[in-house]
């Protein structure tokens, strides 16, 4: 316990915490107390105690944003670039992800292409790449092409399409999982198209599709859209083409063999 303060420095005190949370300094004003002993006890400087007292405070509303932005951006998994197994995927340039990686893409507003079979890692480095703009403090969405265009769909329907284009537009970084595993509506490939065109020069977009560029004109069903897609999106684009052993297989496979392994060794 720390010695009863005088009348006159009690008083003091209480007008500090009023003052902090009068300017909604919450955290400072909760960590006072610990902050001033902690002053008295290591016979800190006042600059010194200010510093640390304001620290907590930055720290809490990095948190608090950063919670923000991992909720705005809706990312499926937690993965981070960390997570991926590069060298059980030779398919992936990792040296090109690495550069991807420190987002010097988002300055020049490039795209970024992840072309593979299902399987290969296309949604987890997506994913990461998310995670690592989320984290240096930009705004994120990630979305199916399947979710965009129902939602694209439904905001024509009700009025909103100014609305829609607006929120697909916001994000630094749009991630767009997932083109071409399943049939996009009849306005699904031009929906589509006018997400990417609004976004064209001015922020980025990553996407993983399992269909080749070559074959975009007959999988979307309209050359026309899927020329005018391409050429906006291959702009600026770093084309990230994967072409190896499926990570979820090779998981299945793995799992397969543990219980495989269980079953023998009580077996024996």
């Amino acid at each position: 316990m720390s010695d009863p303060m005088p009348m006159s420095e009690a008083r003091r005190y209480q007008q500090l915490r009023g003052h902090l949370s009068y300017l909604k300094l919450n955290d400072a004003a909760e960590a006072l107390p610990r902050v001033l002993d902690q002053a008295r006890a290591e016979r800190m400087t006042l600059t010194t105690a200010l510093e640390k007292l304001l620290e907590i405070e930055v720290e809490a509303t990095e948190a608090r944003k950063l919670s923000s932005r991992l909720r705005f951006a809706c990312l499926p998994e937690p993965w981070t670039l960390n997570d991926f197994d590069f060298a059980a995927q030779p398919g992936v340039d990792e040296k090109l992800i690495r550069d991807l990686a420190t987002l010097r893409f988002l300055d020049n507003a490039s795209n970024v292409l992840l072309v593979g079979p299902p399987g290969v890692g296309k949604t987890m480095l997506a994913v990461a790449l998310a995670r690592s703009a989320v984290d240096a403090g930009h705004r994120v969405y990630f979305t199916t092409a399947a979710e965009l265009a129902a939602k694209c769909h439904k905001a024509a329907l009700e009025g909103r399409w100014a609305s829609i284009m607006r929120f697909f537009a916001g994000p630094r970084l749009l991630v767009i999982d997932e083109l071409g595993y399943l049939p996009l509506p009849g306005d699904g490939a031009s929906a589509l198209f006018q997400v990417i065109n609004q976004r064209y020069l001015k922020s980025s977009t990553i996407l993983t599709t399992n269909v080749g560029i070559a074959d975009w004109a007959g999988a979307f069903g309209d050359a026309t859209v899927a020329a005018a897609m391409l050429d906006r999106l291959l702009h600026r684009a770093a084309v990230v083409g994967i072409d190896g052993p499926s990570y979820r297989l090779r998981s299945h496979q793995a799992h397969s063999d543990n219980l495989r392994k269980g079953v023998t060794g009580r077996a024996g």
